[in-house]
């Protein structure tokens, strides 16, 4: 079943429980409100006629004079003798009176409702003044009337009720048709995902949550085709740095098999063929370690740097390059600077940033380490060419090279290690001219 049609289903019950405890609640409660407020009334009224024959100095003697009175009130009423447990007057019909009086204890003061037959009564007592008279009068209204206004209540309540609940159902037909409407669509681009149609990815109108998701399917959908892209360049890359060595060496091995070479040729052949070996030997290995680090396979020790000791042996084993190559190392390191990481692999990271940057400097490269609030900066800048702005975004990527690269795997190696120790790398313009590669840590205490 569709997510709409839950939906509504569901609010639909929802409603229609909560309609039928609130019906059965005030179908409950309305007919006992109404007998109260009868009540009310009846000894408000009764309090007035009893007020009127006391002011006329009512007695048992004139008591007679006054039933032409009463019966001129057009109210259902009894005068009760107390003392007597006798009706006096009444203007109910008589057989009415007799079953009342028969069937229920006039005496009681505390019973509200009386019955005769079918029939029920709600009544209301008051006492003439002075008590010492016995006279009370008894004023009676048919539960059946009351009944009546219930019934008439409750089937206005119903029909509000019901068009409140077709109103509802409509509102809420129309706030999930909302609602599902983005994530169908959305479901519609997921399959355009799973069959690879990027360019047919279209953006959802939608809010909240399903705007965030929506939003998060892009940039999975952008992170996949960049992956897919990057995959099949990486086999196009690396079949052409496997494939030139090899070829190199085959067609050496060739020379050599038919004798086409000389001694001195051949000795030269064998030279570049060991060369060329070593290079595929190091694009191999470069490969295996890429592949081992993206896919977490290797172990990563997690345990605690210093970063002033991790920057003195990057500076130990790039000076003999630097200094071959009349490079001057400079590093300035703030003092109390820790991390968590694996030592030994922050090095090989640091060294291929700094190796690079040996192949493109003129005639210096810093190295600086600071702090920034809870963060640990490490910069390697170089003053040569710099990077191409159209290379940059794909500097970390495999078989990416610049001028003068070499394998292409350094800086992607730099960079998946960089990220297994939590941390991030980027790569801009460095004030001295050249590439500035930044690395961003979480600090530690010392």
């Amino acid at each position: 079943m569709k997510l709409q049609y839950q939906l509504n289903i569901a609010f639909t019950a929802l409603l229609l429980v909560v309609m039928a405890v609130t019906g059965y609640v005030v179908y409950s409660l309305i007919l006992n409100l109404l007998i109260q407020d009868e009540q009310r009334q009846l000894e408000q009224k009764g309090e007035i006629i009893v007020n009127v024959l006391d002011e006329a100095y009512m007695s048992r003697e004139t008591l007679q004079d006054f039933n032409t009175f009463l019966q001129e009130q057009d109210l259902q009423l009894f005068l009760y003798d107390r003392q007597q447990n006798s009706v006096i007057f009444s203007t109910l019909p008589t057989k009415i009176v007799t079953g009342l009086f028969l069937n229920n204890d006039f005496s009681d003061n505390k019973e509200e409702l009386w019955e005769y037959g079918n029939e029920k009564y709600v009544t209301s007592r008051i006492l003439f003044v002075p008590e010492s008279l016995g006279l009370e009068l008894i004023l009676l209204t048919p539960l059946q009337d009351l009944q009546l206004v219930q019934q008439n209540f409750i089937q206005r309540m119903l029909i509000v009720l019901f068009v409140g609940t077709i109103v509802a159902i409509g509102l809420s037909y129309f706030l999930t048709r909302k609602l599902v409407t983005p994530l169908t669509r959305l479901k519609q681009q997921l399959k355009k995902i799973e069959k690879r149609k990027f360019d047919e990815i279209e953006p959802i109108d939608a809010t909240g949550e399903v705007k965030e998701v929506a939003q998060g399917m892009y940039d999975m959908a952008n992170e996949l085709q960049r992956y897919i892209n990057t995959q099949q360049t990486f086999f196009q890359n690396a079949s052409h740095e496997l494939k030139t060595p090899l070829m190199t060496i085959q067609g050496y091995a060739e020379g050599m098999k038919d004798k086409v070479f000389d001694e001195q040729d051949e000795e030269k052949g064998l030279e570049v063929m060991v060369s060329e070996v070593n290079r595929l030997k190091k694009i191999i290995n470069e490969m295996i370690l890429l592949a081992k680090l993206e896919s977490e396979e290797v172990s990563y020790k997690q345990d605690k740097i210093d970063v002033s000791s991790l920057i003195d042996k990057v500076m130990e084993r790039a000076l003999p390059l630097a200094t071959e190559k009349n490079i001057t190392l400079h590093h300035q390191v703030e003092k109390d600077t820790y991390l968590l990481g694996d030592e030994e692999r922050l090095l090989r990271a640091l060294l291929n940033l700094t190796f690079n940057g040996l192949r493109h400097a003129t005639s210096e490269i810093i190295l600086t380490v600071y702090k920034q609030q809870d963060h640990i900066i490490l910069k390697v800048e170089d003053d040569g060419e710099g990077i191409a702005e159209e290379l940059m975004p794909h500097i970390f990527h495999r078989f990416v090279k610049g001028k003068n690269g070499e394998t292409g795997l350094g800086l992607a190696i730099a960079r998946a290690i960089v990220e297994q120790s939590d941390g991030k790398i980027t790569v801009g313009r460095s004030a001295l001219g050249g590439a500035a590669f930044t690395l961003v840590f979480q600090a530690i205490a010392n």
